[in-house]
């Protein structure tokens, strides 16, 4: 059967933990339940009656509910002593944070190193500590064996906690645990007692069919029904037990965490914290199969089912009855250690194990300078001030009301994404102006359709009611179809798009609710009152008549050669087109002996690497000193091919930091080696037959740059003939011997001991010495010189590329369904694909004119494709979708039941939203322009991408999309093109 909750009694009862002591009060908690969830709604009823108008009291107190709720976060900080600003987490370019690089400890790893193995690992550490998307973590591979992460704005409690995440294996397995009753165990059991040393029990071929394995916690099983049980010391010294599990020899039969399909929080018997997992059909059956054979006996004998996590008995219920595709893991968790798990098991199991301390750790100072943090912020109030003076001049009261709508969805939105803990970036504070440039478009089409009715003599009232509830539609349509393209993102792509996808989503919930919503009830209230009695608005655009379609080879032509010029510079330019977020590069951390600005050092820099880089300033944890003196420069400069290249690329980049910091007020640290005999070891566990040398430095410096010095030293050596003698470097190992205790928590020594292996000849490695002393005496102290991977890995822009490519087919299903025609599916995302090409095109255009006397004139920079500019081409996306389906959802309704589509319906529908398209491109130009112009560079590539795309998006709806309907729509043959052809006829006779 299935679905049943295992669980152990007597000694294996799950124990509810102590639970830690609140510092909230129950008085304050239930204070701030009453001002959540009661207050607002009598709020509403209060004034609802001071209005007279009772029936509204409902709605009113919806929507103060909805304003407190956003609020809390911001509130809560203020009342605990914080800055209200404290409730947005900033991301690296704005806050700083923590970066880290983990190394797989390949002496416990069962598995050979690959890429491939690191890809699963890079991607399994990406969905333990980021599993919404949303926190703009970045986890990319370095070097071969190495995990770099960065982490926004954490603290030190955060940090360990997300170290923790990192290096826990996850594994998760289940086997039965050796009694000395059963006749199948009483091979292993033999075996493992008359081998106590051994951990692993193997049979007479060799394979492992029993394993001594830790009880985690306090448990004693030892005399429980003949469980075979044993004390052992921890490392630390502490007494804890051993059981011994049963392995199953064929790894395929063994049931683990691989057949997980997902896990989720419960509670046990007791109430206590649980875990309740459930497997695929596969990991069901064979579950199915292992409890069904070890069902109690027929005179009561129970058998234990362990339950390892990370390889540690985490509990070892009796088995009762078969279990198959669900059950539960119980055992002394608290609620920390529940959610930790939760992620730790849906994430997937390490493939290999890392080592449990980075070796290396820094805090970051924001990647953006203060000057171009107060250039973008500073741009970003003026774009919302511009767009809220706009609205307020244009539309006046309505224009009032819209702001009011918009600075509630502004709020809805922080508060939503606050309450996610999402991660804020300078590009997605800007987006998140420009979503109020795109929220002001569901308020321009109620407006102008109330306008619309107002000049057929409609009264206020009926205005107001024909306005909203002929734009209910059109922008429900509109908002649907993006809301579907948020969904898919975030179901299939990757960490990067499933954060846009998760803000998209909010801000078009939140724009749906404050516009058709909020914006009608203010309306209603205020039309009631009689506090308006008619809306008064300006007109740029009167009624038109332009021949549209008419226009529509010209168009053609000028699309086909905007395309193709841009296609044509794309592909020139090839991978200069991207930037370090998809290429990945070269890095490498350098020290000054005294403290330096970011900016200047970045200022020095750019000459030499043509702008072709990022900067970070670091900080050791333990040692504040440290600030403006430790930098990590990131380069395209590609070494990942290895051999020849990657030396290349290395010296390349000393050489230019050299040029870079030849002056002494920018003084590069170096540092010194002496090194004693060369011994050789009479063996060792380690280097059996090997040798040993003592390692002396002027200063404090890392084993991982040493062992950088010396891999490099060593690949050097050559033979007689000038061949490389060593195709692999032989294994050695270095140990910091800490002088001091900051020596010891640093992790940077002067001095080491190397021991290496036999492989690595005596002579070779006195060359290696000597040439690695000549080095360091002359050249500055380089960390960490490596390849780093991209942010966005092979698979996860394979996977974001389908996610993309199943939403557009989700489009076309979802307009064919309330359209009843493909054909407008299909228009739509011809006109996506257009929009998508030409500012592809037009970044690299822009890159390329950028040195250009017409490149300074429009502040055109060497742009390169990076994840802002992802986020601003799915943005774009987005709008070019709602100007399409507004344009769509006229021409339905000037359509109507006509089977045809005739070149003067879709003008006419064109015409008629005309002022609305123009409008709508007016407010959200208006914030791009701004952010493009004064923004700096933070956000200058980001704006760029946002002023072609909603240019370019403006032109398609009307341009590229309409003119491909009527194309689809009137094909030889088809039904509608004989009905159009029909009305045409009737319209030249009636002529």
């Amino acid at each position: 059967m299935t679905g049943i909750d295992f669980h152990s009694a007597g000694l294996f009862a799950a124990e509810v933990t102590e639970k830690t002591p609140s510092s909230v009060s129950g008085w304050t908690i239930l204070l701030i339940i009453l001002a959540v969830f009661v207050v607002p709604f009598a709020l509403g009823v209060f004034i609802a009656n001071a209005l007279k108008m009772k029936d509204y009291a409902k709605k009113i107190g919806i929507v103060l509910f909805t304003a407190v709720i956003a609020a809390t976060p911001f509130v809560w900080q203020v009342t605990h002593g914080h800055d209200w600003r404290d409730a947005i987490r900033l991301g690296i370019d704005l806050a700083g944070g923590s970066n880290m690089v983990f190394e797989v400890d390949e002496s416990r790893s069962e598995k050979e190193l690959s890429n491939e193995v690191m890809d699963q690992m890079v991607g399994a550490i990406g969905r333990r500590i980021n599993p919404s998307g949303t926190e703009e973590v970045t986890v990319r591979k370095v070097g071969q064996n190495r995990i770099e992460v960065i982490v926004p704005g954490a603290d030190s409690e955060d940090v360990q906690r997300i170290k923790s995440l990192i290096t826990r294996l996850g594994s998760l397995e289940f086997a039965i645990v050796a009694n000395r009753r059963d006749r199948e165990h009483a091979d292993a059991v033999a075996r493992a007692l008359e081998n106590p040393e051994k951990k692993d029990i193997r049979d007479k071929e060799g394979r492992v069919i029993a394993s001594w394995r830790e009880v985690k916690g306090e448990d004693n099983y030892e005399g429980v029904d003949q469980i075979v049980a044993r004390p052992f010391t921890r490392e630390d010294g502490t007494q804890g037990e051993e059981v011994l599990i049963l392995i199953e020899p064929n790894e395929d039969r063994r049931v683990t965490g691989k057949y997980l399909v997902r896990a989720s929080q419960t509670t046990d018997q007791n109430g206590a914290p649980a875990v309740r997992f459930v497997f695929n059909a596969k990991g069901g059956s064979l579950f199915g199969q292992l409890t069904s054979k070890n069902r109690p006996s027929k005179d009561g004998f129970e058998r234990h089912l362990a339950v390892l996590l990370d390889g540690k008995v985490q509990s070892a219920p009796s088995i009762r009855d078969t279990i198959s595709t669900e059950g539960i893991i119980t055992g002394r968790f608290n609620q920390k250690e529940v959610n930790e798990l939760l992620n730790v098991l849906n994430a997937g199991a390490l493939e290999v194990p890392l080592k449990p301390e980075p070796v290396s750790e820094f805090s970051i100072s924001p990647l953006l300078g203060s000057d171009v943090q107060e250039k973008g912020k500073q741009a970003i109030l003026i774009a919302a001030f511009a767009v809220i003076v706009f609205m307020l001049v244009y539309y006046r009261f309505a224009g009032l009301v819209a702001n009011i709508c918009l600075t509630l969805n502004l709020l809805l939105v922080l508060g939503c994404m606050s309450f996610i803990d999402a991660t804020f970036t300078l590009p997605g504070l800007a987006g998140l102006v420009l979503t109020i440039g795109m929220a002001v478009d569901a308020n321009v089409l109620i407006f102008e359709r109330i306008r619309e009715e107002k000049a057929r003599g409609s009264s206020l009232r009926m205005a107001i009611n024909n306005g909203f509830s002929r734009a209910f539609t059109t922008i429900v349509d509109a908002n649907l179809t993006t809301l579907i393209v948020a969904i898919v993102l975030y179901i299939i792509g990757t960490d990067q798009v499933r954060g846009f996808a998760v803000t998209l989503f909010i801000g078009i919930v939140m724009s749906m609710f404050t516009a058709l919503y909020v914006g009608r009830l203010i309306f209603d209230i205020f039309e009631r009152k009689r506090w308006i009695t008619d809306l008064k608005m300006m007109s740029i655009v009167g009624t038109t008549n332009v021949d549209f379609i008419g226009k529509k080879m010209i168009a053609a032509i000028f699309s086909g050669a905007l395309i193709l010029i841009g296609l044509i510079v794309v592909v020139t330019r090839g991978q200069e087109n991207l930037d370090i977020d998809f290429t990945g590069g070269t890095m490498v951390t350098f020290e000054f002996e005294d403290q330096q600005e970011i900016d200047d050092v970045r200022g020095l820099l750019q000459g030499p690497f043509n702008n072709s880089l990022t900067l970070e300033q670091l900080e050791l944890s333990n040692d504040p000193g440290s600030e403006g003196r430790f930098f990590r420069l990131r380069t395209t400069l590609n070494d990942a091919d290895a051999g020849e290249n990657k030396e290349k690329a290395t010296d390349t980049i000393r050489g230019k930091l050299n040029e870079a910091f030849g002056d002494p007020e920018h003084k590069l640290r170096k540092v010194t080696m002496e090194y004693g005999d060369v011994k050789k070891l009479t063996g060792s566990e380690e280097s059996p037959g090997g040798t040993e040398v003592s390692l002396t430095f002027s200063g404090e410096v890392k084993t991982s740059t040493i062992d950088n010095y010396l891999k490099e030293a060593i690949a050097d050596i050559e033979n007689a003939d000038g061949s490389d003698k060593y195709d692999r470097i032989p294994e050695f190992q270095l140990q910091g011997v800490a002088d001091s205790k900051e020596e010891e928590a640093d992790k940077r020594f002067k001095k080491m001991t190397m021991q290496a292996g036999p492989d690595l000849l005596e002579a070779d490695l006195k060359t290696a010495l000597a040439a690695m002393q000549t080095e360091m005496a002359t050249t500055a102290i380089l960390d960490e010189v490596n390849s780093f991977d991209s942010s966005v890995a092979s698979e996860m822009q394979e996977s974001a590329l389908l996610a993309m490519l199943i939403s557009l087919i989700a489009i076309v299903a979802y307009i064919w369904f309330r359209f009843q025609r493909i054909t407008f599916g299909l228009a739509a995302v011809a006109a996506l694909v257009h929009d998508v090409l030409v500012v592809l095109g037009m970044v690299a255009l822009g890159a390329y004119l950028s040195d250009t006397g017409l490149g300074v004139i429009l502040g055109l920079n060497d742009f390169k494709i990076n994840l802002p500019m992802i986020a601003a081409f799915l943005t774009i996306v987005g709008y070019s979708l709602n100007d399409t389906i507004v344009v769509f959802d006229r021409i339905r309704e000037v359509r109507g039941k006509n089977p045809a589509l005739t070149t003067s319906m879709v003008n006419d529908s064109l015409n008629q939203t005309l002022s609305r398209t123009l409008l709508t491109s007016i407010t959200t130009l208006i914030v791009v322009l701004i952010l493009y112009a004064i923004g700096g560079e933070g956000i200058h590539g980001f704006a760029y991408c946002l002023v072609i795309g909603v240019i370019v998006g403006t032109y398609s709806s009307i341009f590229v999309a309409s003119p491909v309907l009527i194309w689809l729509m009137n094909r030889p043959g088809s039904a509608t093109a004989r009905a159009t052809e029909q009305s045409q006829k009737r319209a030249s006779i009636s002529n």
